[in-house]
């Protein structure tokens, strides 16, 4: 495995280097670009001749700088090997899962996000078997805290649209704020992800307050189930075939994108 890192600290890159090539290999060199803007945390891109990670200082100094990166290069370790979570379009599963609906433009934005956390499933399936995720638990708790926190006074109120071709966003393409305050309904099926990859590596007590967080982010959100998202989550199959795969996004996305309305012919 092949890495460069540019305008930033090198050690943590070198650390999670040492700790992923004791399990795997990229067959293209890794670029890591430190950058000083904060609000863009990590962004992969992927080309024939590598793969390009940049990355806030802000994040490249962080306490979890290591997991990080970890978890860009098992992204990178699936787009390699074509892992369905990486080669199915979100495009196509929403046009698949939505064909004859309006939905609301901030949904039909909102299932681009729920793409990325499927996909992240799997990057975190790969680097929590090699380190614990420990430091993962307390970064999720504060993200949840402050979305809860966030709430809007009355709920965002976006036109409704039929579905068209919104571009794919790479897996680990930042997601940018879409309201002046969280969206209640993305926050709560956010918690359901972030409950769900906690139980599937076991990393919380059944009274862990990320268990009041997102019950609170649920009861903001009454057309959004906690479980069901949960379950979408937490029961992805750990090796899927292109079929599998396919199905549980359009089932995840129809299901939110149908949430608290009735689908509109």
């Amino acid at each position: 495995m092949e890495l460069h890192v540019q305008g930033g600290p090198v050690e943590p890159f070198l650390g999670a280097q040492d700790l992923f090539s004791t399990e795997y290999d990229l067959d293209r060199p890794v670029t890591v670009r430190v950058r000083e803007d904060p609000d863009e945390r990590t962004r992969v891109s992927h080309s024939e001749d590598g793969h390009l990670l940049t990355i806030s200082r802000q994040a490249a100094t962080s306490a979890m700088a290591r997991e990080l990166a970890l978890h860009e290069f098992a992204h990178m370790h699936h787009h390699e090997r074509g892992h369905p979570s990486h080669t199915q379009s979100t495009e196509e599963a929403i046009y698949l899962a939505l064909a004859g609906r309006s939905v609301e433009q901030r949904k039909l934005t909102h299932c681009y996000q729920i793409a990325n956390h499927m996909r992240d499933v799997y990057a975190d399936d790969v680097w929590m078997a090699m380190a614990p995720g420990d430091k993962l638990v307390p970064f999720l708790e504060a993200s949840l805290a402050a979305a809860v926190a966030d709430r809007p006074a009355d709920p965002p109120g976006w036109d409704h649209v039929t579905p068209t071709t919104p571009r794919d966003r790479g897996p680990d393409e930042p997601t940018a704020r879409l309201t002046p305050a969280a969206d209640p309904e993305i926050t709560a099926v956010n918690a359901a992800f972030a409950l769900a990859l906690c139980e599937r590596h076991d990393l919380v007590d059944d009274d862990h307050r990320l268990y009041d967080l997102a019950h609170a982010a649920a009861a903001d959100a009454e057309g959004v189930s906690l479980a069901e998202f949960k379950r979408h989550f937490a029961s992805l199959s750990p090796d899927p075939d292109a079929s599998e795969f396919r199905k549980a996004l359009v089932d995840v996305t129809r299901a939110y994108a149908t949430s608290g309305t009735k689908a509109a012919d």
